[in-house]
C-alpha cells in the first residue's frame, strides 16, 4: 500500500503567518501560485479545542484548492505526522528594514 503523503505548509497571509497541513501541495495552473489541496486539521473531539485551529477551519471552510502567491510561500515540509495549524502574527521591529513580502500598509495612502 502507498504511504499517504502529508505536507506542512507556512505562508504570508494579510500580515500574518500561516501554518497549515493538506494532503497534496503543487505547481499552480495559474502562473505564479503554489496550490494547496486536502487540508487536514486535528480532530473535533478532543477536549482541548486550539483557538487558532478553529479559526483556521472556519477561514477555510468549504475551500477546494487554496491558491497562495509563489512569494508568499515560507516553507513547504513533507512530514510524517500532522502537528497544529497556527496563525502567528508578525513582529516587525521598529526600523527602516521591511521583510518582503511586507503587509498590506491598511488602505493608507502615501503621497
Amino acid at each position: 500500500m502507498a504511504k499517504k503523503r502529508l505536507f506542512r505548509v507556512v505562508f504570508h497571509n494579510q500580515g500574518k503567518v500561516y501554518q497549515i497541513y493538506a494532503k497534496r501541495v503543487a505547481q499552480g495552473e495559474l502562473y505564479g501560485f503554489v496550490d494547496i489541496e486536502g487540508l487536514v486539521f486535528g480532530e473535533t473531539s478532543a477536549l482541548v479545542i486550539d483557538p487558532s485551529e478553529e479559526r483556521l477551519k472556519s477561514e477555510f471552510e468549504g475551500v477546494h484548492v487554496i491558491h497562495v502567491p509563489l512569494h508568499g510561500v515560507i516553507r513547504i515540509d513533507e512530514v510524517e505526522k500532522q502537528g497544529p495549524a497556527k496563525i502567528l502574527t508578525l513582529e516587525v521591529p521598529d526600523s527602516n528594514v521591511i521583510p518582503y513580502p511586507f503587509p498590506p500598509a491598511g488602505g493608507q495612502k502615501k503621497d
